[in-house]
C-alpha cells in the first residue's frame, strides 16, 4: 500500500477525530480517509455516469 501525505484545516481533522477509536466507526485515521475517498470516488463515478461521461466496459 502507497503512503501519501496531506495537509488538510485542523477543523477538518477534529471532525474526522470524532469518528475514529473505540467509539467511533473507524480504528484509526487512515481507516477513516481511505473509506471517505473510496465514498466520494463512488459519488463522482455515480454523477460522471448519469451524464455519460463513463466509459463502458463492453
Amino acid at each position: 500500500m502507497t503512503k501519501i501525505s496531506v495537509e488538510i484545516p485542523d477543523e477538518l481533522l477534529a471532525d474526522l477525530d470524532e469518528h475514529v477509536g473505540e467509539d467511533g466507526k473507524f480504528v484509526n485515521r487512515s481507516d477513516a480517509i481511505r473509506a471517505s475517498v473510496r465514498k466520494n470516488l463512488d459519488l463522482l463515478d455515480e454523477i460522471d455516469a448519469r451524464h455519460g461521461r463513463l466509459e463502458s466496459d463492453e
